[in-house]
């Protein structure tokens, strides 16, 4: 079954990436077609050395999120293809089922590692993941839309190699029969039954349990084959020549769609309010009833993200630290020094005051979010309140301190 990995194979794994590396060093000197507007908006003049606000935050903390996650995905490719090797072997009688059991782990150990840099990669959500309504992205991860039913179906199109008449294709299902969600449903689901509300996949509930454990094991390798490849597809559309990557470096010049670096600064600041508008009230407020859910307006456990997993409260981690690598700029200027030289030190102390704060606070839940907002809802309430500390500011002072314009989604949104 390794064979399948095409490219994700063991022997060629250090050759993708440095494939990638290659890919990201010749973009760095390149430019794309200007937009439409070029040279009509007047620049904002801010003093402040934006350019390098810029390459630091492009080359030095979005890029290598992104090259890390096509290690990960590549890698969790490799233990998911290896665990279904064992999965067969059992079936066949050539190994115990304790080898397949350490097999099966090392594969949810390398779906959470690579979820871990996923979760900071969705802070930095620009260009090619956002490109045609998010189809990359969705790809790649579809929560909160979600359909376990779909992925069940498409064990058995995969099993049979046909779907609607036609070979099956994964490249051309929906987001919902793919990705890190459906990964997470065939990885960390024991329970071999569908799980369609009506119409279950024909024959699926009457196979033996070897067959059917097989039948899904095939179809998770094939997904993670998926993810890697649009990993990979990620890095080389934001690395190319003529990239997002280098576009967004080559702001005010001619040949960038952006007419001035401002706008440029703007449009990574935009992806930074997904913290607000995804981790605040999808991952957070909703689970809580805060807004209604499955439940209501209960709190409602079974609505957190990652359920199978119950990896919800490391994601929020994550998003939180992918939300301050964009802040601090790491090692190199960020969105903090922009206020201090904006003569807004007290705000860039309080945002990163409270993004420590919510990080303190959530990395001392003792367990899994949908147990905790079970057992002690206020614990989850106030995760919630810590990080709307950190929304509000970005919402408000930072916007209005940096000169900055809320991205559409946010505004008008006074929570």
């Amino acid at each position: 079954m390794l064979s399948q990995l095409k490219m994700l194979n063991k022997n060629t794994l250090s050759a993708a990436i440095a494939m990638t590396l290659f890919v990201s060093a010749c973009g760095e000197n390149s430019s794309s077609s200007s937009g439409e507007d070029y040279g009509v908006k007047a620049p904002v003049e801010t003093g402040f050395d934006e350019g390098a606000l810029i390459t630091n935050l492009v080359d030095n903390v979005v890029t290598p999120t992104f090259e890390t996650f096509v290690i990960k995905s590549t890698e969790q490719a490799l233990l998911v293809d290896g665990y279904c090797v064992q999965e067969q072997a059992l079936a066949d009688g050539f190994v115990d089922q304790s080898d397949v059991d350490d097999a099966k782990s090392a594969a949810k150990l390398g779906w959470n590692s690579a979820m871990e840099t996923w979760q900071q990669a969705e802070i930095m959500a620009m260009g090619p993941l956002l490109d045609n309504d998010s189809l990359l992205k969705n790809n790649i991860y579809s929560w909160p839309v979600v359909n376990s039913c779909a992925v069940d179906f498409d064990v058995v199109f995969f099993r049979g190699g046909v779907v609607n008449g036609a070979p099956y294709d994964i490249t051309k299902r929906t987001s919902t029969r793919k990705g890190l969600a459906a990964l997470e449903y065939l990885l960390f689901n024991d329970d071999l039954a569908d799980s369609c509300e009506s119409g279950s996949p024909e024959d699926w509930n009457n196979q033996s349990e070897s067959y059917r454990k097989v039948a899904r094991c095939e179809f998770a390798t094939e997904v993670a084959l998926d993810i890697a490849n649009s990993a990979n597809s990620l890095v080389t559309q934001w690395t190319a020549t003529d990239g997002y990557a280098a576009m967004l470096k080559q702001a005010g010049n001619e040949g960038s769609e952006f007419i001035t670096q401002h706008d440029a600064v703007n449009r990574i600041s935009d992806a930074m309010f997904y913290l607000d508008s995804k981790t605040k009230d999808v991952k957070l407020a909703e689970p809580l009833g805060l807004f209604i859910n499955e439940c209501g307006s209960a709190p409602c456990p079974e609505d957190v993200e990652s359920k199978y997993a119950n990896q919800s409260a490391s994601h929020i981690i994550n998003n939180l630290l992918g939300f301050n690598r964009l802040l601090t700029g790491d090692e190199g200027s960020g969105f903090v020094d922009f206020l201090i030289d904006s003569n807004a030190q007290d705000i860039a102390d309080t945002m990163s005051s409270d993004v420590q704060l919510a990080l303190s606070d959530i990395q001392a839940y003792q367990q899994s979010l949908a147990i905790t907002l079970a057992e002690n809802p206020e614990q989850v309430i106030q995760t919630h309140a810590e990080i709307k500390k950190v929304t509000d500011q970005l919402k408000t002072d930072f916007i209005n301190s940096l000169a900055l314009e809320l991205p559409i989604t946010s505004a008008g949104d006074n929570d």
